[in-house]
C-alpha cells in the first residue's frame, strides 16, 4: 500500500530505458499534474465519453443518403434518364420520371432517417446516463457523456460501467467485485476483478480524492482480454464499458478510455451486407431489360431513318423541330433521338418496385416479432427481426449449422455423479455410503468444494429473479462464471459437503459432520479455452497446502502419474456417451519449498511488462504437473423442449442440418442421438485424430469418398484444420477440401466436435463457396457462435444463458431453437413465395405497360409520340397497381398455417429459387408481351374511324386510343393478381377494388375538368367520353378476357395434368369428419326412400 501523500505511478519499477514507451499514454488519477521538478508534463487530448453509433447527422443527412442511394444502378439509371429529358426535347415530361424517382428517394431516405433517429435516440440515452465522479473528496452527479480520462468514478451494485475503468478499491474487503461481462463476451456469469494492490484500502471519497498517481497504459485496442500493458497490471484490473457491477455494494475506479475509445466500441463492426437470392435475381433480370430496352431503342432508331429515307416521309410536323436541329449531323440527330427512345420506353425498368420490395420486408418483418408462437413466457421474450433485409432467405435454408450447449441442449447444469477411485456416488444414494468415505472420497468432495471461482449470494433477488427461499425466508445460493461449476458446488452439497463463503482470503466448507472447515486461498489458477483446466492452492487449517485442479480429460490425464486412471477413464468414457458433461479433478501436496517456488513463477509472470500472458501459460504449465488422480464428475445438460422434433423436421424439409460444438466427440454424438440428428439405424462414419493415427488422412478421405450415400459423418476440429489447411505432403494427393465437400455432400448429418469459434466459421465459409453455393443458416447462443452466426447467409441467436451477443450480432433472435422450425417452414416459406410473385409481377405489368408504345411507334412514323397520357406513365406505378401487389406480398397464404407445420416436405416445393428462375421469368415476359399485343391489337382492329362513335360522332383519337388501352392494361394487370391470390380478406377486397375505383374515379376527375396549371388540355372529357360508347365497355370485357385466358388454360391443364405437391393440397377435398345418415320412410305410404348425407368438415380449405 502506497501513503496517501506520496505521488505513485504504477509503472513504476521499470527497468532503464524503459521509461519512455512508444504508442502509450499517461493517464493522471484525477488530474493531478506531476509536481514541479518532475519530466516535463505534455497535456494529451482525449475524447470525451460520447458514443456515436448514428450513421447520419443533422447537417450530411441529406447529402450522404442521396450519395448512398444514388449507388445503386437502379436510382443512377432514373437519375440519368431524368436528366436527359431535362438536357433534351424528349416525348415525355421530365416529371414522368422525377416524380416516381422523387417518390423512391423520399420514401427510402424517410425509412433510413427514421431508423437512424432510433440510433440517435438510443445513443442520445446512453450519453445522457447519470453518472457519479469523485472530485475534491465529494461525490458528484453527471452525464456519462462528459466523463474524462483521469475521472475517478463511483459505481454502485447493479450499475453499468460507463467507460473502460481501472479498479482503485471495493466494497469487499478483498478488493474484489464480481461483474457481468454478457453485453461484452456473451457471457451472463459473475466473474471476479482485482483492485490494485496499491490503492485497495483508500475506500472514501476522502482517500481516494488524496491519491497521487499515474498510470502508464497502451492506446486503446479491440481485443478485450489483453491487459493495459506495459504496466504490471493485467485483465483482471480492468472493467470494461458496457459490464455490470454485481455482489458488491460499490466500487472506485479511474477511466482510461472513454467514449470512440472503449474496448466494447472499438469492437463495434459493421456487418457485411448480406444480399438474399431473391435480390440477385432482381438484379439480374433488371439486366436483361436493361437490354430489351437498349434494344428497343436502336430498333426504333434505325427504323425511324430508314423510312425517313422516303423523300416524302420527313419528321412530322407536329414534333416542332427547327430548321437547325434538321440540319444536323445525323450521327448527333441520331443519338439524340436513341435517348428520346430510351425515355420513352425506360419504365420497363420498374424503379418502384425497390420501394415496394423494401416496404415489403420492413413490414412483413412484424409478422415474426408478432408471432404469439414465438413468444417464450420463462423468458418473457419474443423474437426479434434485426435485419429484415432476408425474410425471403428464411424459404430457401439448404444447410443449418447449430451449436450444441445452449441451442439444442439448455444449458441448465444438473450434478448426476461422480466417480472416485472407480467407486460412483450418486447424491440420490448418498446415504447408502455415507459411513463409509475414505480419505480419498473425503478429499474428492474437498477439492470440488475449493477449486472454482463460486460466489455465495445473501440476498433474495438477483437480475430480478428470486433465488435461495426456504419457508419464506432468503438463504444463500451459488453464483459463478460457469454453470457447470454452480452444478458442482450443488451436487457437493447434496454429497454432505457445504460450500459456505470466501472469507478474509479464507474458504469456509461445512463438512459431514457440520463442522466448518477454513482453507486460506493462497493462488487461482484460472480457467482458459487453451489449458481446459482451472487451480487453486489453499493451505488447510493443519498447514499442508495442496493444489487442486480440475479440467476436460484431455487435459489431466497426460499429467497425471498416480491414481485409478483406467478405472476412472472408463467411467468417464460411459458418461461421456450417454450425453453427460464430464470433468476430472487431481490433487498434488506442495512442500514448502515447492510452494514458495510455485509463487516465484507466478509472481514474475504477472509483474511481466512483455508477453505477459505467454509467461503466466508458462508458469501455469510448470505448476500443474506431477498430479494424483482423484476421480471426475458428470454433469447433465438437457436436451431443450421439441429440439428434437424441430431437428427431425427440418430433415424432412430437405435441408441438412450439421452440429459444431467444442464438446468432446462422446458427449456431443450422445447428444445428437437424443435430438434426432442420427438415428440409431443411421451408420455413423468417423474422420477423427484417432483414426488418421491409424491410416493418413489421404487415404481416410478416399475410403469415406467411396461410402454410399446417406451416412452421418463426425469430426473433429484436429482434423478439420488439416482438410482445411494440408501440409506439404497433400501436394501430390490433390486438394482435400473437394474430396471432403464430396463426402458432405452423401451425408444425411454432421457433427463437428472439438471446434474452436474460428473453425466454425471456416465451416459454414467452405460450404457457402461449394459449387453449389447453397443457402446456409447458422444458429447459436454464445460469444464463441459469432463468426459462424456473421459469415451464415442468414445468422440467427438463442436469448440463451450465455448472454446476448450471438442475439445482437444475429440477423434474427429467437427464444428457443424450437421457433426456428416455424420461423424456416411457416415465415420463411410465406416470405419466399410472396416476394417471388412480387418480382415477377413487377416486370410482368411493365412488359404490359411499355410494349403497347413499342408497337405505337410503328403506326405513329417512329415519331416519339406517347401513347399514354403523362399523369397515367407518372401513376401507374405509383397509385394505380401499387397496392394490390403489396398486400398480397404481405398477407398472402397460398397454404394454412397448421399444413405447412404438420408436413415438412412443402419446404421442398420452393427450394433453390425455384419460382425465379429463368423458365418461369421468360414465362412471364412472354405472358406480358401476349397481353400487350392483345390490348393494343384488339383494341386496334376492333375499332375504326367510323364505328367507335359516340351519340354518332366519329371519337376515336389518339388520345382516346390510348386511354382505352391503359384501361383495359390496369384491369387486366390487376385481375391478373386477383387470380393468383390464394388468401382473400377484406382488406383485400378493399385494396383491390380501392384500387380499380380510384383510378376511374381519378380519370373522370383528370379528364372532366379544366386544369389551370396545365398548358395543355388534352385528356378533357377524353374518359368519359369513351365510357359513353357501349363498343368501348364491349372492347374493355373482351380483351380483358381475352388477356387473361391462356394464363387461365396454362394453369388448369398444368394443375390438372402436372400437379405439384403445393397445388394438390390446394385442392377442395371432403376432409374425415362425423358422417350422418338420415333415412327418411313412411311406414303407412309407398313412396321412395330418400338418403341424405350430411359431411362435418372442419378444414379452413374446403
Amino acid at each position: 500500500m502506497l501513503p496517501k501523500d506520496t505521488n505513485a505511478a504504477f509503472s513504476g519499477g521499470q527497468c532503464a530505458g524503459e521509461e519512455d514507451w512508444v504508442d502509450n499514454r499517461t493517464v493522471y488519477i484525477g488530474h493531478k499534474e506531476p509536481p514541479p521538478g518532475a519530466e516535463a508534463y505534455i497535456p494529451q487530448r482525449y475524447p470525451d465519453n460520447r458514443i456515436v453509433s448514428s450513421k447520419y447527422t443533422f447537417w450530411n443527412f441529406v447529402p450522404k443518403n442521396l450519395f448512398e442511394q444514388f449507388r445503386r444502378i437502379a436510382n443512377f439509371y432514373f437519375l440519368i434518364i431524368f436528366l436527359v429529358q431535362l438536357i433534351i426535347d424528349t416525348p415525355t415530361s421530365p416529371i414522368t420520371s422525377g416524380l416516381p424517382l422523387f417518390f423512391v428517394i423520399t420514401v427510402t431516405a424517410i425509412k433510413q432517417g427514421y431508423e437512424d433517429w432510433l440510433r440517435h435516440k438510443a445513443d442520445n440515452s446512453v450519453n445522457q446516463c447519470p453518472v457519479h465522479e469523485v472530485q475534491h473528496g465529494k461525490v458528484v452527479r453527471k452525464q456519462s457523456r462528459k466523463i474524462r480520462v483521469g475521472d475517478v468514478m463511483l459505481i454502485k451494485e447493479n450499475e453499468t460501467f460507463p467507460c473502460d475503468l481501472i479498479l482503485l478499491s471495493s466494497s469487499r474487503d478483498d478488493g474484489t467485485c464480481f461483474v457481468t461481462t454478457a453485453s461484452l463476451d456473451g457471457e451472463s456469469s459473475h466473474k471476479t476483478y482485482y483492485a490494485v494492490q496499491d490503492t485497495k484500502a483508500y475506500t472514501t471519497e476522502e482517500e481516494v480524492d488524496s491519491i497521487k498517481a499515474t498510470i502508464e497504459c497502451e492506446q486503446p485496442q479491440p481485443d478485450l482480454y489483453k491487459s493495459v500493458q506495459p504496466l504490471p497490471l493485467g485483465s483482471e484490473n480492468l472493467l470494461l464499458r458496457g459490464a455490470t457491477l454485481k455482489n458488491t455494494a460499490y466500487i472506485y475506479a479511474v477511466a482510461i478510455y472513454t467514449g470512440m475509445e472503449t474496448k466494447m466500441a472499438l469492437n463495434y463492426q459493421t456487418k457485411t451486407q448480406k444480399r438474399s437470392a431473391v435480390e440477385k435475381s432482381m438484379n439480374a433480370y433488371l439486366v436483361v431489360y436493361l437490354c430489351i430496352l437498349i434494344g428497343k431503342a436502336f430498333i426504333n432508331t434505325v427504323l425511324k431513318y430508314v423510312w425517313q429515307a422516303d423523300p416524302n416521309q420527313d419528321e412530322p410536323w407536329y414534333n416542332n423541330r427547327t430548321d437547325a436541329e434538321k440540319e444536323r449531323h445525323i450521327v448527333i440527330r441520331a443519338f439524340t433521338d436513341f435517348l428520346a427512345y430510351m425515355v420513352l420506353f425506360n419504365y420497363i425498368i420498374p424503379v418502384s418496385m425497390y420501394v415496394t420490395v423494401e416496404m415489403q420486408k420492413f413490414l412483413g418483418s412484424y409478422f415474426i416479432m408478432w408471432d404469439d408462437d414465438m413468444y417464450d413466457k420463462e423468458l418473457g421474450e419474443s423474437a426479434v427481426v434485426n435485419t429484415s433485409d432476408l425474410n425471403e432467405e428464411l424459404g430457401q435454408v439448404e444447410y443449418v449449422f447449430t451449436d450444441k450447449t445452449g441451442t439444442l441442449t439448455e444449458n441448465n447444469m444438473e450434478f448426476i455423479e461422480c466417480c472416485v477411485d472407480g467407486h460412483v456416488y450418486v447424491p440420490q444414494a448418498i446415504s447408502v455410503c455415507v459411513g463409509s468415505l475414505h480419505s480419498s472420497e473425503e478429499l474428492f468432495f474437498r477439492a470440488l468444494c475449493l477449486c472454482h471461482t463460486v460466489q455465495v449470494k445473501e440476498e433474495e433477488t438477483v437480475d430480478g429473479i428470486k433465488h435461495g427461499l426456504h419457508s419464506g425466508r432468503p438463504s444463500s445460493f451459488y453464483i459463478s462464471s460457469s454453470p457447470d461449476e454452480v452444478a458442482l458446488v450443488e451436487g457437493m452439497k447434496r454429497l454432505g459437503y457445504t460450500y459456505l463463503r470466501l472469507k478474509d482470503s479464507h474458504m469456509e466448507i461445512l463438512n459431514r459432520e457440520d463442522q466448518v472447515e477454513r482453507f486460506e486461498l493462497l493462488e487461482v489458477l484460472t480457467f482458459d479455452s487453451v489449458r481446459r483446466r482451472m487451480s487453486v492452492i489453499v493451505r488447510a487449517s493443519t498447514g499442508e497446502v495442496y493444489l487442486f485442479c480440475k479440467g476436460a480429460d484431455s487435459s489431466i490425464f497426460p499429467r497425471v502419474v498416480s491414481g485409478k486412471v483406467e478405472e476412472v477413464k472408463d467411467r468417464v468414457e460411459h458418461n461421456a456417451i450417454e450425453g453427460l458433461r464430464t470433468l476430472c479433478v487431481a490433487y498434488r501436496a506442495l512442500t514448502p519449498e515447492q510452494y514458495e517456488e510455485t509463487y516465484r513463477l507466478l509472481n514474475e509472470a504477472r509483474l511481466a511488462l512483455h508477453d505477459r500472458d505467454r509467461r503466466l501459460a508458462e508458469a501455469y504449465d510448470q505448476i500443474e504437473t506431477q498430479l494424483v488422480l482423484l476421480g471426475a464428475t458428470a454433469v447433465e445438460d438437457r436436451l431443450q423442449e421439441e429440439a428434437a422434433d424441430t431437428v427431425e423436421s427440418l430433415h424432412q424439409a430437405g435441408m441438412k442440418v450439421w452440429v459444431l460444438t467444442g464438446d468432446k466427440m462422446e458427449t456431443a454424438a450422445a447428444t445428437c442421438y437424443a435430438s434426432k440428428l442420427f438415428r440409431r439405424g443411421t451408420r455413423v462414419l468417423e474422420l477423427t485424430t484417432k483414426r488418421t493415427e491409424e491410416q493418413s488422412l489421404h487415404d481416410a478421405l478416399f475410403d469415406l469418398s467411396r461410402t454410399c450415400s446417406d451416412f452421418g459423418l463426425i469430426i473433429d476440429g484436429a482434423t478439420l484444420s488439416a482438410v482445411l489447411q494440408p501440409g506439404p505432403e497433400a501436394s501430390s494427393a490433390g486438394d482435400y477440401k473437394e474430396i471432403f465437400l464430396e463426402i458432405c455432400r452423401n451425408c444425411s448429418a454432421v457433427l463437428c466436435c472439438r471446434m474452436a469459434p474460428l473453425q466454425k466459421a471456416q465451416i459454414v465459409k467452405l460450404i457457402k463457396a461449394s459449387k453449389e453455393h447453397p443457402i446456409t443458416l447458422a444458429i447459436g447462443d454464445g460469444a464463441n457462435d459469432v463468426s459462424m452466426i456473421l459469415e451464415a447467409h442468414v445468422g440467427i441467436g438463442i436469448m440463451g444463458k450465455e448472454g446476448r451477443q450471438a442475439a445482437r450480432n444475429s440477423d434474427y433472435a429467437i427464444p428457443k431453437f424450437k421457433h426456428l422450425k416455424k420461423m424456416l417452414l411457416v415465415h420463411g416459406h410465406y416470405y419466399y413465395i410472396r416476394i417471388s410473385e412480387l418480382v415477377q409481377y413487377f416486370f410482368y405489368k411493365n412488359v404490359c405497360f411499355i410494349f403497347p408504345q413499342f408497337l405505337y411507334q410503328f403506326f405513329c412514323g417512329f415519331s416519339q409520340q406517347p401513347l399514354y397520357d403523362t399523369a397515367y406513365l407518372t401513376l401507374y406505378n405509383i397509385s394505380f397497381t401499387s397496392l394490390p401487389i403489396l398486400l398480397y406480398s404481405l398477407m398472402e397464404q397460398h397454404i394454412n398455417i397448421d399444413i405447412l407445420r404438420k408436413d415438412p416436405t412443402l419446404y421442398r416445393d420452393i427450394s433453390k429459387n425455384c419460382l425465379l428462375r429463368w423458365p418461369i421469368f421468360i414465362y412471364w415476359t412472354i405472358l406480358g408481351v401476349y397481353d400487350a399485343m392483345v390490348m393494343f391489337f384488339g383494341a386496334y382492329f376492333l375499332f375504326d374511324n367510323t364505328t367507335f362513335t359516340s351519340n354518332g360522332q366519329v371519337m376515336f383519337g389518339n388520345w382516346t386510343f390510348g386511354t382505352l388501352v391503359f384501361t383495359v392494361l390496369v384491369f387486366t394487370v390487376t385481375f391478373k393478381l386477383v387470380l393468383d391470390t390464394h388468401y382473400w380478406t377484406w382488406i383485400n377486397h378493399f385494396v383491390i377494388w380501392g384500387s380499380l375505383i380510384f383510378f376511374v374515379v381519378f380519370s373522370l376527375l383528370w379528364g372532366g375538368i379544366i386544369w389551370p396549371f396545365l398548358n395543355y388540355q388534352r385528356m378533357y372529357y377524353v374518359f368519359m367520353q369513351m365510357l359513353s360508347s357501349g363498343p368501348a365497355w364491349l372492347s374493355i370485357i373482351l380483351l380483358i378476357t381475352a388477356g387473361l385466358l391462356p394464363d387461365v388454360v396454362k394453369k388448369v391443364i398444368c394443375r390438372a395434368l402436372w400437379p405439384t405437391t403445393t397445388e394438390r393440397i390446394q385442392v377442395p377435398r371432403p376432409q374425415p369428419g362425423p358422417t350422418h345418415w338420415i333415412k327418411e320412410n313412411c311406414s303407412h305410404e309407398r313412396r321412395p326412400t330418400h338418403w341424405c348425407r350430411s359431411v362435418v368438415c372442419s378444414s379452413t380449405e374446403c
